[in-house]
């Protein structure tokens, strides 16, 4: 077995060759009985724990008349001189092999009921008939290749399995005292026993994945479990194969000390739901559900624990555990990266040993690799889920009027300032909600996504927009599940999200005159709880206010319109649309901004004319820019003025 010290396994080995030789003597007359008998009981002795095959008989009850029909099985595989034995024994040499017929008149104690279907040997499928159409008698009994490695001491996991489930780290690492109260709940849940004599099912509820499994994992470290995973996504949906898993599951936690985490992801199908709660009726043993709300079961007793990730204190303590002495010089960080990034103890154990491993190699003040390093483990769950913009515009590249502009910056400051106001300065408890919200309203190339990329670039943050096309569902609740799943992941990282063509959405909620009016009434009433209780920064942007409801307008903290850029704006955004590196000559922005266009068609024009320029090997010139207005204008429908572009070549 897995794990077991090598004076055992060699013990192990001698016992099962003994016991194998012993019935081979058997089968040919017993000649060697006694001496075989001996040697057995003196190596068993030395051993000093039960064998493999002691083990077996043990935990499935075994018989001692099926105790030895399951070596005669095994034996086949393991002695090359078996098969003619048995042929023998049997006095038909076309049964070179274990039957039923072979074990009840050879093996002492037989009786009848070792092979019905609901005997151990049959029920957990240690050893598998191979009908011959000659009766039950004459049939082939094969041993399972699972019993077999685990009577050598080799055993793994059944391979009907691998498919299903895959084994855990054990984690007997300090955990949060929040998280050490329910490791010591779960412990004690799991010393009961419920009225059907089995353990109780627990499920582990909350929004944080990884927490849920830290804490199933120091609980399995604890006690001597070996955990193993499953997703509900897995689990087969036909009745005859979920059985078998159920069964199989159960062969092994009699074979070795196991739990089952089965992890249900927020978007699991209410097919995947069904096909789980069905296998949990079946399950033995220790199992434990990872899901975010709490399932109905109808025959198993089950409990309910709720895990949310540490508080922020005990937070800040893992940080400085983590960090260790190089926490000492960090001068109030660890206490910034706890304000913004809301992450577990496996997340801050990682982001510590990547950040002070590149803080020994490199020229890199350590609060800031931190910081990156918190972003990059936030990553994860929120990329499946919405598009990561890279945030490369900065204040320089942003014409606004001043007023927009300084709103921007207050924005900002309300993020960057979110702990020391809501904590320190107590208005946390007096706030209706601490979320930052924000509308950015205008017309499409106005500079509604550039202003989100400048305030993520400014905060050091990762800005994600979210396809609004993949979160609204026909399908009653599914648009509220998908927004739970955008918010729950955007939580750890507090990232930036960027809601574009928010008035698909969040439009005028209709009076309610049937069933869809009311729940899309609904979507938009959680949209708004979830945007005043999310610790980041939510940005929706609309190309048409007032298509937005006042009551929504009134909720929200910033609402920032961007202006058609007028001719003295357009003058400025050409002046600083080409890089630096981009040759130019000639270019005159006044004369440019006579194009009645906003700044992101400014920006395909000098784009299009910088590769006609390029592929002249030429500086770009106003008749470049010509062609790439041209082009523009025939891509939006519009005519170009001769006024626009009079004077340009």
């Amino acid at each position: 077995m897995s794990g077991a010290p090598d004076g055992w396994l060699e013990g192990n080995r001698q016992v099962l060759s003994l016991s194998v030789a012993r019935l081979r003597d058997h089968l040919e007359g017993g000649a060697n009985a006694a001496a075989l008998t001996v040697e057995l009981e003196r190596v068993v002795a030395q051993l000093g724990a039960p064998s493999a095959l002691d083990l077996v008989a043990h935990a499935f009850g075994l018989t001692p008349f099926e105790r030895n029909l399951l070596l005669l099985c095994a034996a086949v595989e393991l002695d090359g001189a078996l098969p003619a034995a048995c042929a023998a024994a049997a006095g038909d040499p076309r049964r070179a092999h274990p039957t039923f017929g072979l074990a009840l008149a050879v093996l002492p104690g037989a009786h009848w009921s070792a092979l019905s279907p609901s005997s151990p040997l049959r029920r957990f499928r240690l050893v598998e008939l191979e009908p011959d159409g000659e009766g039950l008698a004459h049939g082939r009994l094969r041993i399972d290749e699972r019993i077999l490695h685990f009577l050598t001491g080799t055993g793994a996991l059944d391979p009907r399995l691998d498919g299903i489930v895959d084994v855990l780290p054990r984690d007997a690492g300090a955990l949060p005292a929040s998280q050490e109260l329910l490791v010591d709940r779960l412990i004690a849940l799991w010393s009961r026993r419920d009225v059907a004599g089995g353990v109780p099912l627990v499920q582990l509820c909350g929004g944080d994945a990884t927490a849920k499994l830290t804490l199933a994992s120091a609980a399995c470290a604890r006690v001597g479990l070996r955990l193993y995973r499953a997703r509900a996504a897995d689990v087969p949906a036909p009745a005859f194969d979920r059985e078998l898993v159920a069964r199989l599951w159960h062969r092994e936690t009699l074979l070795q000390p196991t739990a089952l985490v089965i992890e249900l992801d927020d978007a699991d199908g209410p097919e995947v739901t069904r096909a789980l709660a069905a296998l949990l009726e079946r399950l033995a043993g220790f199992v434990l559900v990872a899901t975010r709300d709490s399932l109905r079961t109808h025959h198993r007793v089950s409990v309910r624990l709720d895990v949310s990730l540490p508080s922020t204190a005990e937070q800040e303590l893992l940080w400085r555990t983590a960090l260790g002495a190089s926490a000492d010089g960090l001068n109030g960080a660890v206490t910034s990266l706890v304000s913004q990034f809301s992450l577990g103890l496996p997340a801050i154990r990682a982001a510590s040993l990547e950040a002070v491993e590149r803080a020994s190699q490199q020229e890199a003040p350590l609060d800031a690799l931190l910081w990156d390093a918190c972003r990059v483990q936030a990553r994860p769950r929120l990329d499946h889920l919405a598009q990561r913009i890279d945030a490369v515009a900065s204040w320089d590249d942003i014409v606004l009027p001043t007023m927009q502009l300084r709103m921007l910056r207050d924005l900002c400051s309300h993020v960057r300032q979110r702990a020391r106001v809501y904590d320190e300065w107590g208005f946390g408890r007096r706030a209706g909600g601490l979320g930052i919200s924000a509308l950015f309203a205008g017309l499409s190339g106005t500079g509604k996504t550039m202003a989100a990329e400048v305030l993520a670039r400014e905060l050091r943050l990762d800005l994600y927009r979210v396809d609004l096309s993949q979160v609204v569902s026909k399908y009653i609740g599914e648009t509220e599940k998908n927004l739970r799943r955008i918010f729950d992941a955007a939580e750890e990282g507090g990232v930036i999200l960027l809601f574009d063509e928010a008035d698909a959405l969040f439009g005028k909620r209709s009076e309610v005159k049937d069933s869809h009016d009311r729940y899309a009434n609904l979507e938009v009433s959680y949209l708004l709880q979830r945007m005043e209780a999310y610790r980041g920064l939510a940005i929706l942007t609309t190309n048409m206010r007032t298509a937005l409801d006042v009551a929504f307008l009134r909720r929200l903290r910033f609402i920032v319109d961007f202006p058609f850029p007028d001719a003295q704006q357009r003058a400025e955004i050409w002046s600083r649309v080409f890089p630096v590196g981009t040759p130019t000559h000639g270019l005159d922005p006044v004369k440019l901004a006579r194009l009645h266009v906003a700044g992101g068609a400014i920006r395909n024009i000098a784009l299009n004319a910088a590769f006609v320029a390029a592929d002249e090997n030429a500086p770009v010139q106003m008749r470049h820019l010509l062609h790439g207005a041209r082009v523009e204008y025939l891509k939006i429908e519009r005519q170009l003025n001769e006024a626009e572009v009079s004077g340009w070549t």
